[in-house]
């Protein structure tokens, strides 16, 4: 009978090591927890990203930059992609509250329109971070990015010298904008004060509306309208894609001569082909895995900068050849 008795309880012994292997194998599996040294598990943060849009490359460089911070920090990043509409952006912030995320990076259309959805997640415990686009608001616990104002001025300053090393060029100025865009308006106001302080006429701004087709089209109209205007600005990467385009198109590569924001193989095509001189090239890969490194240290309780500033870089056909290897 005692046998009897100690085979059972081996038995039973052996049943109970053999549900706690398979408890322990399920917890293995879970994505969103990891083993700390003292033997305890830790939830991932929940990093949520909210895109103006995933056509211009400079974003597409941003989430990636995004992603790989978020690979090296343990972070769980999902994207949300608005397609230009702030409408979407605010319902992605909202969904990704309700979500439990606990921190959200905003890259904003309307830096006015998304402060309602911003306070709220900030109410709810969620630290927010804003990049490239300025959101200037207490829910906004840092602020990654260029000071496109600054920029602006500095582009300004550039042209400036180029009319006056070059005066036969003219000091009439067209500028391909996308009026929608906040940060793009600065850019356009800080370039517009420095060029016309030297003189500079402002004969037209067109609106591209942050769209390589509607920019191309503008452009167009633009060289058509002011066949006196030989110097074209562009705010942005739609803008200056459509001006290169549009150049093309109308034969102007041979008088016109572009400034403007943000590298593409198109456009390093054209500073090898001689009319586009100067372009603002931003570092939205940086942007990126900064902008989530902040929010793990906001998130996890600590403090960062409020602004974490990104330098630009004038592109030129002096310093272009480091940049052919990224826009292939």
């Amino acid at each position: 009978m005692a046998t009897r008795k100690g085979l059972k309880l081996v038995a039973l012994l052996a049943v109970v090591a053999m549900l706690a292997l398979s408890v322990a194998g399920c917890a293995s599996k879970t994505g969103d927890t990891s083993t700390t040294g003292g033997g305890t598990t830790a939830k991932k943060l929940k990093v949520g990203l909210v895109q103006i849009n995933q056509q211009a490359i400079f974003f597409n460089q941003m989430n990636g930059g995004a992603q790989k911070a978020a690979d090296e920090n343990g972070v769980d990043l999902t994207i949300f992609n608005a397609n230009d509409d702030p409408a979407k952006q605010n319902e992605g912030i909202a969904n990704f509250v309700t979500q439990g995320f606990d921190a959200i990076i905003v890259v904003a259309i309307d830096v006015e329109g998304v402060k309602p959805a911003i306070k709220e997640a900030a109410d709810a415990g969620v630290k927010v971070v804003a990049v490239d686009a300025i959101v200037k608001d207490p829910a906004v616990s840092c602020q990654v990015g260029v000071d496109n104002a600054a920029a602006g001025e500095k582009i300004g300053q550039f042209v400036v010298d180029y009319m006056k090393a070059n005066p036969t060029v003219g000091k009439n100025i067209g500028i391909i904008g996308a009026l929608n865009s906040y940060i793009q308006n600065l850019r356009k106001d800080s370039f517009v004060k420095v060029v016309e302080a030297d003189g500079a006429k402002i004969t037209q701004v067109v609106d591209g509306q942050n769209r390589q087709e509607a920019a191309m089209s503008a452009a167009e109209n633009l060289f058509t309208a002011q066949k006196d205007t030989n110097i074209i600005y562009a705010t942005g990467e739609p803008a200056m894609v459509g001006a290169v385009a549009a150049a093309r198109s109308q034969n102007k590569t041979s008088t016109v001569k572009l400034f403007g924001w943000d590298l593409t193989a198109e456009v390093i095509k054209g500073i090898d082909d001689g009319f586009v001189l100067g372009v603002v090239q931003q570092d939205p890969k940086t942007e990126g895995f900064e902008a989530v490194k902040a929010c793990k240290t906001l998130a996890e309780g600590g403090t960062v900068a409020t602004f974490i500033d990104v330098p630009i870089t004038i592109v030129t056909k002096d310093n272009v050849e480091p940049y052919r290897a990224i826009f292939k």
